[in-house]
């Protein structure tokens, strides 16, 4: 049915056409939400009308409230307008088509919010835009009466395929100009849709999404009021020249197959990691004043694995001593010749023992065919994205020289890296929250701490209220681990910018450690146990 034909919709395509091609501002009317769903469905179909050059419009209609599958498992969501497009679609190299592909997610019921969900991996899925929040416990965004939008960020694929990298513009789309694209589109839909503007912007994810989230605070910092950057891939060129260089590294003692190729998962035993975490816990642990499992004071645990180095033979109760040295170099994370991080190190904690660890870094493939993540994304990723020009037959077992790959990857980073420390005009009315978990396999917090520590001297005086960092004792990546992993970003970022609640400090609790609570406190201050209940984050202050 055309509804350009039927007066009462008329207004609603123009509205949205102008908005759309315009930008003009959108004149305030909801007689929409108080009609039939007939009404909210023929003002859902609308949308696909607001065709301009450059945008196309594959879905545009009302889906009904009810449960929806999400995350392994079912919500419920509210009755809301689906709509995908694809904005640039265009023919790049090899004779691939690319375009930058979104999702946007309109509830009937609108709380005047907006937010962005990040993507993961390297994307290539515009994924359901429900608002799903990293370590929530609760609703997802668009239940909560959000409206949502997802990207693909430019290209289509599986979310470890990296072979989009062969092309110019979908490095750059993929670096930001997606979330650029995105937003601006996005937006101006919800206007046109609703009739005003959102009255707050927020930006939320995790891992790529992380990245994405400092991304937007660096390259759009008048868009989002909020902006929430889970276990971000910020430094990702350099993160992954870590991962190829992991590679050389355990390469140098894992035994070989009959072929010559290293069998990366059988450089470390279970048994040799269980010894690892066993000895970093007696050590570290109790620093915060409480032997719990967990380790908060994280900057103060010292730790060096060439001090379980066998003087014998090896054993259950020592390594190896090239397997010290190995560890000690994989933690530290490959450095300059001038001696400086490149990416890294990462903390002694107690996830070192973990499936998710070995998964990282050594996979479980008994062959010389490595399953590892380091050797499948991070390989794939540094050869036909971080690598300018790509390579895609790149050796990470053949002889180079890692200042001069650092110069390789520097193109690609200087476009699509999350580590800019000046955020001057974000903080001028923007706030934002990074948390990462101090048992995440590929994300190291020092790392993220450097970077916080340099936009705070970078940013002027009020980047100290206006960005927080917060660690995550015993969290893998994103989620998991012996920790209270699940705590309400949201929630929170929504407190500070729209009631001026400063985080000073986040409740969280776990599937893991049933019962629990804990403080997450902002840097550089650390949960110490002031005495009471063991179990209860009543019983912990933050402090330096």
């Amino acid at each position: 049915m055309d509804w350009r034909r039927k007066g009462k919709f008329a207004g609603v395509v123009a509205l949205l056409a102008g908005a759309s091609v315009f930008g003009l501002d959108a004149a305030p009317s909801v007689a929409w939400a108080q009609g039939t769903r007939a009404d909210a469905a023929a003002r859902c179909a609308a949308v696909a009308e607001a065709v301009r050059p450059g945008l196309a419009f594959s879905r545009a209609e009302l889906a009904a409230a009810g449960p929806a599958r999400a995350g392994g498992g079912q919500v419920e969501l509210p009755e809301h307008c689906v709509v995908r497009g694809v904005i640039d679609r265009r023919v790049g190299a090899g004779g691939r088509t690319f375009g930058i592909g979104f999702e946007l997610r309109l509830p009937t019921a609108w709380n005047g919010r907006f937010l962005f969900q990040g993507g993961g991996g390297l994307d290539g899925q515009a994924m359901p835009a429900i608002g799903t929040i990293p370590n929530s416990a609760g609703a997802p965004a668009l239940a909560r009466g959000f409206a949502v939008v997802t990207t693909d960020s430019g290209h289509e694929g599986p979310i470890v395929d990296a072979s989009f990298g062969l092309d110019q513009q979908a490095r750059v789309d993929y670096a930001y100009n997606a979330l650029d694209k995105v937003t601006a589109e996005a937006k101006r839909l919800v206007a046109a849709y609703y009739g005003a503007a959102a009255d707050y912007s927020y930006f939320v994810g995790c891992s790529n999404g992380g990245r994405q989230a400092l991304v937007a605070s660096q390259r759009l910092p008048l868009e989002y009021d909020g902006i929430v950057a889970g276990n971000p891939a910020m430094g990702f060129s350099r993160l992954a020249l870590g991962e190829v260089w992991n590679m050389r590294v355990l390469a140098s003692i894992a035994p070989r197959d009959e072929s010559g190729r290293p069998i990366y998962a059988r450089a470390f035993s279970d048994g040799d990691l269980q010894l690892v975490r066993k000895t970093v816990v007696e050590r570290c642990d109790a620093l915060d004043g409480l032997a719990d499992g967990m380790i908060n004071d994280w900057r103060a645990c010292r730790f060096d694995p060439r001090e379980l180095a066998c003087a014998g033979g090896k054993t259950d109760q020592c390594l190896a001593p090239a397997q010290a040295d190995v560890l000690h170099n994989l933690m530290e994370g490959p450095k300059t010749r001038a001696g400086a991080h490149i990416y890294g190190p990462f903390t002694y904690d107690t996830g070192i023992a973990s499936s998710a660890w070995r998964g990282m870094r050594l996979g479980t493939s008994q062959t010389g065919e490595p399953n590892s993540a380091d050797s499948s994304l991070g390989l794939g990723q540094f050869r036909y994205l971080q690598l300018t020009p790509p390579e895609p037959q790149w050796d990470p077992l053949a002889p180079y020289d890692v200042d001069a790959m650092l110069d390789r990857v520097r193109y690609q980073g200087g476009i699509g890296d999350g580590d800019s420390p000046f955020l001057s005009t974000f903080v001028l009315k923007g706030k934002m929250i990074v948390y990462n978990g101090l048992s995440d396999q590929g994300m190291s917090t020092p790392h993220i701490a450097r970077w916080y520590e340099a936009m705070l001297a970078a940013s002027g005086p009020g980047a100290q209220g206006a960005v927080r960092l917060f660690a995550v004792p015993g969290m893998l990546h994103c989620g998991g681990g012996e920790a209270t992993d699940r705590f309400e970003m949201l929630d929170a970022i929504t407190a500070w910018v729209e009631r001026g609640e400063a985080p000073d400090r986040i409740v969280a609790h776990g599937s893991a450690l049933p019962g629990v609570t804990r403080p997450l406190c902002p840097h550089p201050q650390v949960a110490r146990y002031t005495g009471g209940d063991p179990a209860s984050a009543a019983s912990f202050q933050c402090r330096e």
